[in-house]
């Protein structure tokens, strides 16, 4: 703006200068610290004169300060912008308008005092009144009896839903400042360091001017709290560190605050104010407060991790780190767990079984987390053990179903016992039975020289299907009762050849039930149609194709887990080996990473 007034035949530089420091002034504050949004309008008459005004928004609303009985409002600096208006309109020309009331100054040529008073002494002075004002103790306490409350609450709101210990400390440090210090710092103390007795790490410096941060940070990562007790959360004085401020900041107050949760110290919060007034109890009470809040955020998402690990760790150990090549059979798999609230349910195996036969698996556990991990944990080892040891399909259903019986509400429980001792929640009354039954689809193949032979039953999981190279598809077995449920069940299988070109397709009810609405994705044979329009495909495509039939018809993200795996006879077309070393592997997430 300078440089265009300078521009402009008879217009002295101090104009020039007044008037760009009129205006900036004006504008910085009432978009940094008004709370309502003022116009302020300028321009240059002929006489050379410059005129400045200023219109608040919201005429009609009263300030938060304003006198009883004319209204209050929950937000803390609603009405900054009137009290901006009516202070200027106190020394400057008034012009009232159709629902609005501007406030104007003039400022001549030659350094003469404006027309309406003097523009800049009480425009400037304005500008200092309405800032946040963190060196008055009466502005202080002003402010915290008008907004201190609603600042706690709309700041447990933002902490509480932050799952980053990191991502709430840089949120600590823009709530505090420039509100209620100039800077702020938090460090963190890791678990290990809790147990070694060692400092606290500097996680987030954050100062009023971004100029000072880096060599604020320098200053305080010479100088860490000490850790202390650990049983005060403070205030607690700190080493003023004055020469990385500058000339102003010189001297100062700091203080910090341990930041506790549950008894367990989790790091440091220090705040500083630059010059001799320091902090007034109202403030160090409100930084209490809201350290208390940054505590738990801390701990919940240093929780949140744990439990994600140890998610992370279970759903490593429950699949296998790779399927088996067969001979004559090109396989594809796509595994894409949902991830909420623990490992998944879902699970596949492909292994030999010895005297040329080859064995898989596509099974789904009721429900997730550590009660869903011990049974997969205890029906895939058992599967691969009964197949080596030479029980055939339907033998090793009957077994698994007792086993599930006998041992899967203990197992269970000693889960549940686990993840209490891990830190996680504990597993209360309403959470329902804790035995956990298993839908699994199970075969056995064993490749000939006219295709493959599969043998194959369903207990209680989304049935496979069989596509033909001319696109035709049928139902490979018929259903059965789910594992788990009924004491000595018998199990049957049945025997059927995939010829040349011929794909078994095998899904879990992530794939079936995917909804769109009330409509789920197999409704009226949907998973059919759905296979029909792959023939010709290979078993890579075909997976790939089922995919992303699934996720666009849903729209959004899965809702649950899902698996299928695609076994193909070969036909000479698509000669290939299977899923480890063929043209597609899985990614880091699961899912199919298509190279063909």
């Amino acid at each position: 703006m300078r440089a265009e007034l300078t521009k402009v035949p008879g217009v002295p530089a101090r104009l020039a200068d007044d008037a760009t420091a009129v205006v900036s002034e004006l504008v910085t504050n009432a978009v940094v610290h008004a709370g309502t949004e003022v116009e302020v309008d300028w321009r240059l008459e002929e006489t050379g004169a410059f005129v400045v005004e200023v219109c608040d928004q919201h005429p009609s609303r009263a300030p938060r300060d304003s006198p009883r009985g004319e209204g209050s409002y929950d937000t803390p600096e609603h009405g900054r912008g009137l009290r901006l208006v009516a202070t200027l309109a106190e020394s400057w020309g008034v012009t009232y308008r159709t629902g609005a009331k501007a406030v104007w100054a003039r400022l001549l040529p030659g350094g003469g005092d404006p027309v309406a008073g003097s523009a800049t002494g009480p425009a400037l002075e304005v500008a200092e009144n309405l800032a946040p004002q963190s060196h008055r103790s009466g502005a202080d306490r002003d402010w915290l009896g008008r907004g201190a409350l609603s600042f706690l609450a709309e700041a447990s709101d933002l902490l509480a839903g932050q799952l980053d210990e990191n991502l709430v400390a840089a949120l600590t440090g823009q709530l505090i400042v420039p509100r209620l210090a100039d800077w702020c710092a938090v460090w963190l103390q890791d678990e290990a360091s809790v147990r070694g007795g060692t400092g606290d790490g500097l996680a987030r410096v954050w100062h009023a001017s971004e100029a000072r941060i880096e060599e604020l940070r320098r200053a305080l990562e010479k100088a860490p709290p000490e850790p202390g007790d650990g049983l005060r959360p403070g205030p607690e004085p700190y080493p003023w560190p004055g020469d990385a401020l500058g000339p102003q900041g010189a001297r100062g107050t700091a203080l910090a605050y341990r930041l506790l949760a549950g008894g367990r110290p989790l790091g440091t919060l220090a705040i500083g104010r630059c010059g001799t007034a320091g902090f007034p109890d109202e403030v160090t009470g409100l930084v209490e407060d809201l350290s208390r809040r940054v505590a738990l955020a801390i701990g919940a998402a240093r929780q949140y991790a744990r439990q994600a690990t140890i998610s992370a760790v279970l759903q490593r150990g429950l699949l296998p780190g790779a399927v088996a090549e067969i001979p004559g059979v090109r396989s594809a798999l796509v595994y894409e767990p949902c991830d909420k609230g623990g490992p998944s349910g879902d699970f596949y195996d492909l292994f030999p079984a010895g005297d040329g036969r080859w064995c898989f698996a596509v099974g789904d556990v009721q429900g997730k987390g550590p009660e869903a991990a011990v049974v997969i944990g205890l029906a895939r080892p058992w599967l691969r053990l009964l197949a080596r040891e030479g029980y055939r399909v339907a033998e090793v259903l009957d077994r698994l179903n007792q086993l599930l019986l006998d041992d899967a509400t203990e197992a269970a429980d000693a889960a549940a016992r686990a993840l209490v001792a891990a830190g996680g929640r504990p597993l209360l009354p309403d959470d329902g039975p804790q035995t956990r039954f298993l839908s699994l689809l199970y075969g056995e193949l064993t490749p000939h020289d006219g295709g493959v032979r599969c043998t194959l039953a369903s207990a209680g999981h989304p049935l496979p299907l069989v596509l033909s190279p001319d696109g035709k598809v049928r139902t490979a077995v018929r259903p059965q009762t789910l594992l788990g449920v009924i004491e000595d069940e018998t199990y049957a299988s049945e025997t059927f050849d995939l010829r040349p070109g011929d794909s078994l397709l095998c899904v879990t009810d992530g794939v079936t039930e995917r909804r769109s609405g009330s409509r789920q994705f197999d409704d009226g044979d949907g998973l059919a149609h759905a296979l029909s329009g792959c023939a010709g495909l290979s078993a890579e495509l075909i997976a790939e194709k089922i995919r992303r039939l699934v996720h666009d018809f849903g729209g959004g993200l899965p809702e649950d887990d899902l698996a299928l795996l695609v076994l193909q006879a070969e036909d000479g077309q698509h000669p290939g080996r299977g899923l480890e070393h063929g043209s597609s592997a899985l990614d880091e997430t699961g899912a199919l990473d298509e190279t063909e």
